[in-house]
């Protein structure tokens, strides 16, 4: 990956397509690239859908070649939810494809002047960029449809929905994952409204006629890899219970925790939680003829996902994952996996995060809009936002914007970001992790959850304060480290508790580029990364103050533990003292 591609979308006489060299950003990669070149290259306190900010698409420091889980992508830009810098991270067929291409990073600039809609086409021979205004307002799966009957079903999608087309701030951008459906998504942070400001609904990539990427040292890279999918064969969360249940594994260990945010966060624990379980919807899904285990994109051994079918056998989405189950699911007292299931396919046909919509009909409920426990409610809600009416505009801006609208106080959000499906009351350290992150709440920012819950790499008691600020502060660095590789987070389970494992990712990436990186070199790399998001923060009027939960988490005691948020503001202060 020795160039970056800059389209200038708002260029005199239609875009404008530039091949440049990496120059300052030599030895980037993933949220590497995309931070570093929106806090350089973005105005901090420009408009999130103007002309001066950009979308970054960067494929990770080890994707596109043969070793596992290297396929996720990051996207960055401003964003239109935050305000802040915004990171969000996808699997799906584009990285490794992106990469064979060459590209470390894709760089979507400027503002088109009138409303014109257009395609992007990638491939070894170049660029082709088209007007595509018959594909305006096309959810993701017609719309893929459409590029497969065009050229094939060989290329990937990088798309938006309708919600994008409508700069709604909880739009998602999709990829398209090993089948070519739209059911990956760089969910967080409205990046998808941020693609419809370009006026781009899709970008489609050819990678034929490439070969893997070459590494430095064949041998040793050869041997690194051997050691890393052992590593993550052998170890129990990497190696059996994702693969058997998903990441939906995590309802019933969550919920009997007394940490699972049910009905808007007033309680821990949710009674339909068995109902909507991992265990229940993989036995759901094989006794159907969908699956329970299925990669995202080439070179997933993994295998965390799945294909969720209805009664009759036909494909309705892939298998909601933990967060979506979560989210449409106990966070609005709903166990029904069927009605889940088509809230996730609407999502990812209109292009929403499953997260953010999750939690804003969860605060529409709180609000009145319908009650708690009715899936019809709630499906109808997400259609209004699909439409496009008045009401849908509000709910698909998120949950800070609907409860600000509607007059709820108990909004789960940070930096105008909803809250994951972990209670912060419940999980202290996920809790320091939502306050500080860089990009709102967010749980991939720091899962504190692995050693307070799960015990991987140490034991923090969820309960206490104690040493919840420095779990947070080494998972920061980790994983804003991992996201620079184009490594799947959820290696780091395995990392974290086999050092041989941790070891072999580093051997791979030094015998790939020819480095010689240490331990000490990759948590630089995490530190470098959070760096320049904490000054584009700082620059763009984020202060201390913004490192906080909402008040009624230092308020309101939660069942069944029935204890506040205990982490002190001045202890919050120091996660990022490096």
């Amino acid at each position: 990956m020795d160039k970056i591609l800059r389209i200038d979308m708002g260029a005199e006489g239609g875009p404008e397509v530039k091949e440049t060299s990496l120059g300052e950003y030599e030895g980037l990669g993933g949220r590497a690239m995309t931070s570093a070149i929106v806090s350089k290259e973005v105005p901090p306190l420009c408009h999130p859908l103007g002309e001066e900010n950009k979308l970054v698409i960067a494929p990770g420091l080890l994707s596109g070649t043969t070793a596992a889980m290297s396929g996720r992508i990051s996207i960055g830009c401003k964003s239109p939810l935050t305000g802040g810098i915004k990171e969000a991270n996808s699997g799906g067929q584009p990285s490794q494809m992106l990469a064979r291409l060459g590209y470390a990073a894709i760089v979507l600039e400027g503002k088109p002047k009138g409303d014109t809609l257009y395609k992007i086409f990638i491939d070894k021979d170049g660029v082709k960029i088209s007007e595509a205004n018959d594909l305006r307002m096309l959810g993701n799966y017609d719309l893929v449809e459409k590029i497969k009957g065009e050229h094939g079903e060989k290329v990937s999608c990088i798309s938006i929905g309708p919600a994008g087309e409508m700069k709604l701030s909880a739009a998602s951008i999709a990829c398209t994952d090993m089948e070519m459906r739209p059911t990956r998504h760089a969910g967080r942070g409205g990046v998808g409204a941020v693609m419809g400001s370009k006026g781009v609904k899709v970008i489609v990539i050819d990678d034929s006629g490439m070969k893997m990427r070459s590494p430095k040292d064949p041998e040793k890279f050869k041997a690194a890899v051997k050691e890393w999918v052992d590593g993550l064969t052998k170890n129990p969360t990497t190696g059996k219970g994702l693969p058997a249940y998903g990441t939906n594994v995590l309802t019933n260990v969550i919920n009997e925790a007394g940490a699972y945010p049910t009905r808007n966060f007033s309680a821990g624990r949710f009674e339909g939680a068995s109902d909507i379980s991992g265990e229940t919807q993989a036995e759901l899904e094989t006794s159907r003829g969908g699956m329970a285990t299925h990669g995202c994109h080439s070179g997933c051994i993994i295998k965390c996902s799945g294909i969720f079918v209805d009664k009759d056998g036909n494909y309705v989405t892939k298998q909601p994952e933990y967060e979506t189950v979560w989210s449409h699911g106990g966070n609005c007292g709903i166990n029904d996996l069927d009605a889940i299931a088509q809230l996730d396919r609407l999502d990812d046909d209109y292009g929403l995060d499953t997260i953010e919509m999750g939690a804003t009909i969860g605060v529409a409920m709180e609000a009145g809009l319908a009650q708690f426990g009715d899936a019809g409610a709630a499906i109808d809600l997400v259609k209004e936002v699909g439409k496009g009416t008045p009401l849908g505009r509000i709910l698909g801006n998120g949950a800070a914007v609907t409860g600000r609208v509607f007059g709820v106080e108990r909004v789960p959000v940070v930096k105008g970001q909803a809250m994951p499906a972990y209670d912060p009351r419940g999980i202290m350290g996920i809790g320091v992790t939502y306050a500080t992150s860089t990009m709102g709440a967010d749980h991939t920012s720091g899962y504190a959850v692995a050693t307070n819950i799960m015990k991987v790499g140490g034991d923090v008691d969820p309960l206490k304060p104690e040493g919840q600020v420095e779990l947070s502060r080494n998972l920061q660095i980790a994983t804003a480290a991992i996201d620079s590789t184009g490594m799947c987070l959820f290696v780091a389970f395995a990392i974290m508790d086999q050092p041989e494992t941790n070891q072999a990712l580093i051997d791979m990436i030094n015998a790939f580029h020819g480095w010689s990186w240490t331990g000490d070199d990759f948590g630089k790399l995490g530190m470098s990364v959070l760096k320049n998001e904490r000054d584009f923060n700082a620059r763009a009027g984020f202060t201390a103050e913004h490192d906080r939960l909402p008040a009624f988490f230092k308020k309101e005691p939660l069942p069944p533990h029935d204890i506040t948020f205990q982490v002190k503001d001045e202890e919050l202060d120091q996660v990022f003292n490096f």
